[in-house]
């Protein structure tokens, strides 16, 4: 009989480019996008290395690699050239305060210094890019051999993982795209008794309770699919939309296309059951309501064995409504046996056979905290203590990975590269965490509003990846557990947990079972293993720990968990555990180890980033700013988390930039900078060695030009709008006020196939709100500038030298509306489908503005617009200096 199929599924590949599927094979692209990069050593040193082992005799489970010389120095050396040329620039400025409005060449000289500063701290994060590769072959060799078993045996030596999945609400976050997520999770190539999920539902609905329980039935089929078959992706909705399957790595070929269609079957009836819980579920309501002898005023929402529910009723009640509702914890799943269980041979019931195929799942846990009026729940933050509690007394896993409700594995074997850095010889034991990139499905194919932020995570992360580490942004990560206790790494405590436990109920709350679990966290080679039932003490102490009242006077959200009162309390955490000394690792794989879905809608996307922006410069001002950490945070990874926090201040600069083509409509000519020619000459220079190094960065991050441009086009999107309600934010936070109220991010509804017209409705969709407003005004001012530029021309003639000095001026408005384009199209709704009609349009409106400023002043200044003489250069002429607009 041949072995059983259990989790191993990743065989004993090396692959020495990122990818993550363990077959061995490598696409054109990756070769293609990871050409200019080298190994960090030479071989020799490398095999050295690899046999002798980290310092303990572990073995070395990643690769790392630098940016070969050829790029990595003239990038360098360009980046030097340019801060000489800044340096230079400001010191010229300073020398020469001549200029026809003295008050605003300040402004610009402040502007211009900022930028400067800015972009200084950009670039000193990228100065050493690396790149590190998991070496899956060898982990598996070394922790999860296949031989006894293979990888869901007891003979598996990977440590625990506890999965934490949250979400809200079955309608902003789609029920179906959370459970996806969940399947991906309960079939992922991980030894199924080493992994547990706790699914955090913070609305209290009884739709995501009941889904989770069709969940768990399907993925008693699904699970042993992909098992089977190997496949890829394990989220079905995923597997299923894609046109076309790589080579088969399973092990029955000639049973797969069966098994999937009949798979395939069962997947659309559990969709269908999921869609039906909406419907099912209050007519069941009213059913057990009308049956009921006992009212008592509002209408309750029943379970299907008759109870109520204790969460969030359908029509709020007292206790039962958004914000007040008790603790719930339920196990769905129990832990599976140490032992590979087969399943049945193929049958009239069951046409798959799984009789050489182990069919066990992890264990899977439903929470949801109890929420009371008078208490601030902390959002996400908050519902991730409470599963870090939770997790703790049943499995207590050293290791835990967090995704969002929409996010789903892509690649089954992300666990396993994750474990590469935490297992590995060099710096493992002081890793806190593993930071992956973020990827989306269903973005528009031009990426309109960069929701891929490829800069970031293809060039930025990278960067950091050769200092402290990548910050933590979000979903996607897997943490050590200890790291999140407050415990400091390693290399400068090595006991460090008995001061831990020198207070332990001030750290971590008033439960002995989760004070006794804390120092068992730091066994990694622990074997996760729960209590063998839920009796009435534990199930009280879970409720316990759920409660609102649990945390009042400890450590959690301050020392302790996920960081309170903050937007952004994955940068904020993220910078309190390398405060503390730990390293971060960045992992980036092909097939993408995660994906997700983001927000396609202008104004979903500009309140995600206001959220984002606003919470960053909360952070600058709060006790977590990185310019008071101390020495053990390394001093370039200050530098970067210092131009995450300030990044939104440089909106004040821009947006009165963008305002200063107003001045079209002077009569007069105007000069913010003189002598203007040599002021010129350092603008374009400067400007040419920004634009120069950001193609060397693109062709060793593996990026394209598109790529840039809206990395460029949102930024300004960003700084002309969001950036400066953040800044409004943090200044009434400042001075003791609420500050903007952030709202949640409604993600699309997940389409396939062909669905592709609907997928992207959203896209095409105007959601008129405050934050347009900044924007749409400066897209209106540049335009009337140009426009009045043409009336000028056409109504009193230019001489060619002045001409020439304001086609500088012409050529700053039209880079601003061609920066803002992505945002034209945007406010344009379905008429963007035709983006040439934008095109009509602004040539429209020049002509008619041109138009009305030659009328304009042939009534108020009759003798200055002679009559069709339009081909002689004369009168007065305007020129407005583009150099202090971004240097």
């Amino acid at each position: 009989m041949p072995s059983p199929a259990t989790g191993n599924d990743a065989g004993l590949a090396d692959p020495l480019l990122p990818r993550g599927d363990g077959t061995g094979r490598a696409g054109a692209s990756s070769k293609n996008k990871y050409r200019y990069w080298v190994p960090a050593a030479d071989d020799e040193e490398v095999l050295a290395a690899e046999e002798r082992g980290g310092e303990d005799g572990r073995p070395l489970l990643y690769r790392t690699f630098k940016v070969r010389g050829i790029l990595l120095h003239p990038y360098r050396l360009i980046n030097l050239a340019r801060l000489i040329v800044i340096i230079q620039f400001f010191i010229w400025r300073m020398r020469h305060r001549d200029s026809d409005s003295i008050a605003l060449w300040w402004i610009t000289v402040v502007g211009d210094f900022w930028f400067g500063v800015s972009w200084l701290l950009n670039q000193a994060s990228k100065v050493n890019p690396i790149r590190r590769v998991p070496k899956l072959a060898l982990l598996n060799q070394q922790f999860d051999p296949p031989g006894g078993g293979g990888g869901g045996s007891s003979s598996s030596q990977l440590p625990g993982v506890d999965v934490f999945i949250n979400t809200v609400d079955p309608v902003d976050e789609p029920v179906l795209c959370t459970m996806n997520s969940v399947l991906s999770i309960l079939a992922t190539d991980y030894p199924v008794d080493r992994h547990a999920t706790y699914f955090s539902d913070d609305g209290g609905s009884l739709v995501h309770y009941e889904a989770l329980l069709e969940t768990a039935r399907f993925a008693a089929l699904w699970a042993p699919f992909c098992r089977k078959h190997r496949v890829e992706p394990r989220a079905p909705e995923s597997y299923f939309a894609a046109t076309a399957d790589g080579p088969y790595a399973g092990d029955a070929p000639g049973q797969f296309v069966d098994d999937r269609r009949h798979v395939r079957r069962e997947y659309e009836e559990f969709r269908e059951r999921l869609a039906a819980l909406f419907t099912i579920i209050p007519q069941r309501s009213e059913a057990y309501e009308r049956e009921s002898t006992k009212r008592d005023g509002a209408r309750a929402t029943y379970m299907a064995d008759g109870s109520h529910w204790p969460g969030t009723w359908m029509e709020p009640a007292e206790n039962h409504k958004k914000g007040q509702h008790a603790a719930i914890v339920q196990v769905m799943l129990n832990h599976p046996s140490d032992e590979p269980q087969l399943g049945e041979p193929a049958s009239s019931d069951s046409p798959l056979d799984l009789s050489a195929v182990d069919v066990r799942l992890p264990m899977l846990v439903y929470i949801a905290r109890e929420k009371r009026p008078g208490y601030d729940h902390q959002k996400k933050a908050g519902a991730m203590n409470v599963q870090l509690r939770v997790s703790a007394l049943l499995s207590n896993a050293p290791f835990i990975i967090n995704f969002d409700g929409d996010h789903y594995i892509n690649n089954s074997a992300a666990f396993r590269a994750a474990m590469c850095f935490m297992l590995d010889g060099r710096h493992g034991e002081d890793t806190a965490f593993v930071q992956f990139p973020q990827r989306f499905d269903d973005v528009d194919p031009t990426d309109r509003y960069c929701n891929h932020n490829r800069v970031f995570f293809d060039a930025t992360a990278l960067g950091l990846n050769g200092l402290q580490g990548p910050s933590y942004v979000g979903t996607g990560c897997m943490f050590r557990r200890a790291a999140l206790y407050g415990a400091d790494p390693p290399r400068w405590q090595p006991d460090d947990f008995s001061k831990l436990l020198d207070n332990p109920w001030r750290q971590f709350g008033n439960s002995m079972p989760f004070i006794n679990s804390v120092p068992l966290a730091t066994h990694q080679e622990r074997p996760v293993a729960p209590p063998a039932s839920l009796d009435g003490r534990l199930t009280a102490e879970l409720t316990d720990v759920s409660t609102c009242a649990y945390e009042d006077g400890t450590e959690w959200g301050y020392g302790v968990g996920w960081v309170y009162n903050i937007a952004t309390e994955d940068v904020v955490t993220g910078f309190r555990i390398h405060r503390k000394g730990w390293r971060s690792m960045y992992c980036s794989m092909e097939p993408d180890a995660f994906r997700g879905t983001a927000p396609i809608n202008l104004t979903e996307r500009l309140y995600q980033i206001l959220r984002w922006s606003g919470g960053s410069l909360d952070m600058f001002f709060s006790r977590n700013c990185p310019l008071l950490a101390g020495r053990r945070l390394h001093p370039m990874q200050r530098v970067a988390y210092t131009n995450m926090t300030v990044y939104p201040i440089s909106a004040a600069f821009i947006f009165v930039y963008d305002l200063l083509p107003l001045m079209w409509l002077s009569g007069a000519e105007f000069y913010i900078q003189k002598p203007f020619p040599t002021y010129v000459v350092y603008l374009f220079a400067g400007i040419a060695m920004m634009e120069v190094s950001g193609m060397v960065e693109i062709r060793w991050a593996g990026l394209t030009l598109l790529d840039w441009c809206r990395n460029e086009q949102f930024y300004m999107i960003g700084a002309t709008g969001v950036y400066p309600a953040a800044v409004l934010h943090s200044l009434l936070r400042l001075v003791g006020l609420k500050g903007l109220p952030f709202k949640l991010t409604s993600k699309p509804q997940s389409a396939s196939g062909g669905e592709a017209k609907e997928r992207f409705a959203e896209l095409y969709e105007v959601q008129w709100a405050p934050l347009l407003v900044p924007t749409v005004v400066v897209i209106a001012v540049n335009v009337a500038a140009i426009g009045a530029a043409a009336g000028r021309v056409a109504a009193g003639g230019w001489s060619l030298a002045q001409i020439a000095g304001a086609a500088g001026g012409l050529l700053f408005n039209a880079w601003v509306l061609l920066l803002l384009y992505p945002f034209a199209l945007g406010i344009m709704g379905r008429w963007s489908k035709r983006p040439y009609l934008l095109f009509v349009l602004l040539v429209t409106a020049l002509a008619a503005i041109a138009s009305a400023y030659v009328a304009l002043l042939a009534v108020l200044a009759p003798g200055f617009v002679p009559p069709f003489r339009l081909g002689r250069w004369s009168g007065v002429g305007a020129i407005i200096s583009p150099a202090s607009w971004r240097f």
